[in-house]
C-alpha cells in the first residue's frame, strides 16, 4: 500500500472515529471544567528535524501559563519527507476543529492558509517573505486569518555574501542552493542578484528539490568551482544540519547556512535570525487569539537580531583562517 494511501485512511479513520466520539458527546454541565484549547501545529519536515523549534514554541506557551495535556491540547502534524502531503495533513488539522494552527516552513503555511480562512493561523517564523509571498497583506495589517513571526531572511542575503568576502581571500564565485518549490527563494535570489555585482562574486544556482540532490548538488559546485555554498532556510535543509555539515566537510567547501544548528553540528558558520526564540515569540500570538484577539488586527512581528555563528573546528578542517575582525562580529565561536 502507497504512502499516500496510507495517509489518506489513517486520516479518515482518525477523522470517522473523531465523529462518533462526537456523537457520543453529552453537553457539559455548569459545573464541569471547560474543555482545553486544542491547537493544531502543521510542519514540513520530520518530529526530529523540527524539535528544537518545537521546543522553542512549547517554551513560550509555558512561559504564557499554559500546560501542554493540561490547559492546552497540541495536535502535531508532520511531513516528514513528503510536502505534497501537507494540504491534506491541514485539512485534518482542520476537520479537528483546532482552534489555532501554528505552522512551520514556508510549505506548511501555504497548505494551511489554502485549507481554511477562518480558523486563526500563527506563523513560527517563516523564512520568506510574507507581504512579498502572499501570505498576508501587510506586516502592520495582515488581515484575513493570518498573523505570527516573520525571519525575513531576505534582508540579510546581501551580508551572507559580504561575510564569505571577508573570510575567503580572493572570492569570485559563490553557489547556493535553489528550490523552485519553496515561495522562499524568489525573494532571497533577488537580494543575492543585486547583491552580487558590487562585490565582484558570480552566482552559481544549485537546484535542490529533495535530500537526494545534495551530493549533485556539492559536485556540481567544485565542478564549477565555486569557492563558496549558502544555503537559504527551507525546511528541506533545516532538518538535515549534520548530513549537509558532513558533505561540507567532504568537498571541503566554506558552507553557511541561516541556523546555528549547522555550526552545532560541524558546519562552518550560519548567520539568521534565532529561529527557535521566534517559535518562543510566536506563542504570545497564541496566547491573545486564544483570549480573544483578531489575528487580522495582530502585526506579524519580526526577528529583532542575527546570530553570527562559527565553527573555528570546521574551518581549520577545510584550511580556512578566519579573520579576527570577522570573529569579532561573532555571537558566539564554537572551538
Amino acid at each position: 500500500m502507497g504512502l499516500r494511501r496510507r495517509r489518506f485512511l489513517r486520516g479518515g479513520l482518525g477523522l470517522a472515529g473523531g465523529m462518533l466520539l462526537s456523537a457520543c458527546q453529552v453537553p457539559r454541565l455548569p459545573w464541569q471544567a471547560a474543555r482545553a484549547p486544542r491547537i493544531g501545529f502543521l510542519a514540513s519536515g520530520s518530529p526530529e528535524g523540527r524539535a528544537f523549534l518545537v521546543e522553542g514554541f512549547r517554551r513560550g506557551m509555558r512561559e504564557h501559563g499554559y500546560v501542554e495535556g493540561e490547559t492546552v491540547e497540541v495536535v502535531y502534524r508532520f511531513s516528514g519527507d513528503h510536502d505534497e502531503m501537507l494540504p491534506v495533513l491541514a485539512s485534518e488539522l482542520v476537520d479537528l476543529q483546532v482552534r489555532i494552527i501554528v505552522t512551520s516552513g514556508v510549505p506548511a503555511s501555504f497548505a494551511a492558509r489554502d485549507a481554511t480562512t477562518t480558523i486563526p493561523i500563527v506563523l513560527g517564523g517563516v523564512a520568506a517573505n510574507p507581504v512579498e509571498t502572499g501570505l498576508i497583506e501587510s506586516l502592520a495589517h495582515p488581515g484575513g486569518n493570518i498573523t505570527g513571526m516573520s525571519q525575513m531572511s531576505s534582508q540579510v542575503s546581501g551580508k551572507r555574501l559580504e561575510l564569505f568576502k571577508e573570510i575567503i581571500p580572493g572570492l569570485s564565485q559563490v553557489a547556493a542552493f535553489w528550490n523552485p518549490t519553496n515561495p522562499t527563494y524568489g525573494p532571497v535570489w533577488k537580494e543575492f542578484e543585486a547583491a552580487a555585482p558590487p562585490l565582484a562574486i558570480q552566482l552559481q544556482r544549485l537546484e535542490v528539490r529533495v535530500a537526494d540532490d545534495f551530493e549533485g548538488a556539492f559536485r556540481a559546485a567544485t565542478e564549477h568551482h565555486a569557492q563558496a555554498l549558502i544555503m537559504p532556510g527551507d525546511p528541506l535543509t533545516t532538518n538535515r544540519p549534520k548530513p549537509l555539515a558532513d558533505l561540507a566537510m567532504r568537498y571541503r567547501l566554506p558552507a553557511m547556512m541561516e541556523y546555528r544548528v549547522f555550526p552545532e553540528a560541524g558546519g562552518l558558520l550560519s548567520l539568521g535570525a534565532d529561529i527557535a526564540d521566534l517559535y518562543r515569540r510566536s506563542a504570545t500570538h497564541v496566547d491573545k487569539i486564544l483570549k480573544g484577539a483578531n489575528p487580522a488586527d495582530l502585526p506579524v512581528e519580526q526577528t529583532s537580531k542575527f546570530d553570527l555563528v562559527i565553527n573555528l573546528e570546521a574551518a581549520k578542517a577545510i584550511g580556512l583562517t578566519v579573520p579576527q575582525a570577522v570573529l569579532a562580529q561573532a555571537t558566539e565561536v564554537i572551538p
